[in-house]
């Protein structure tokens, strides 16, 4: 299965004055400094090693630890630590940062699993089709599907009036889309979950 939501959430490193992982701290971590033969920075090209792939499970917790912070849950120094988010970053390993919104209190009451039957399947039809889905702000995922069905969407809308209107008035009139059926979230038993990493640890 690949997505083919865009992510616009670009990495930002955030500023020195901040305290976040971008600064590197003067002092060391509290849990102390790792000795001079632990590895400190990343080389261009370089594997994930266990630093790297705890840096990447704390800030999958939280990403908004300070660089000192994050030092200290890892057992590195601060400046080594901040040179190796900023790998992370450069590498497309970490790909954003952005805060976690609960849809209900924001009045989103509704998801809904869409799965969308194409017309056409061929290049020109289904590109436009994507290019299409991805300007849907109400279309919070998209995926290439097998099986039945060409795309599955997520799809989030204040209540069932408006995601019927949005299917009637928006989805369905998408260029090349035959057909769609629709399963709605009675709740949600986890979400938001982060990227499992256990396999990286050997």
């Amino acid at each position: 299965m690949r997505s083919i939501s865009e992510n616009q959430n670009s990495v930002k490193t955030p500023c020195p004055e901040d305290g976040a992982p971008g600064k590197p701290a003067e002092s060391a971590s509290a849990s102390g400094s790792v000795s001079a033969s632990a590895p400190a920075a990343k080389p261009p090209g370089g594997a994930l090693d266990r630093y790297d792939i705890a840096i990447l499970v704390e800030l999958q917790r939280d990403a908004r630890l300070s660089n000192a912070e994050l030092a200290a849950r890892i057992g590195l120094s601060a400046a080594p630590t901040w040179r190796r988010v900023k790998w992370l970053e450069e590498q497309g390993f970490i790909t954003g940062y952005r805060a976690e919104i609960d849809r209900r209190k924001v009045g989103l009451g509704v998801l809904a699993f869409v799965r969308v039957d194409a017309d056409r399947n061929n290049g020109a039809t289904t590109k436009a089709l994507e290019d299409a889905l991805r300007q849907q702000p109400e279309v919070i995922s998209c995926h290439y599907i097998s099986g039945a069905g060409t795309f599955e969407l997520q799809v989030m809308a204040t209540d069932l009036d408006a995601f019927s209107r949005f299917s009637i008035d928006t989805l369905l009139n998408l260029p090349n889309v035959k057909d769609v059926h629709t399963s709605f979230s009675l709740g949600e038993v986890k979400a938001g979950g982060g990227v499992p990493l256990e396999h990286l640890r050997g």
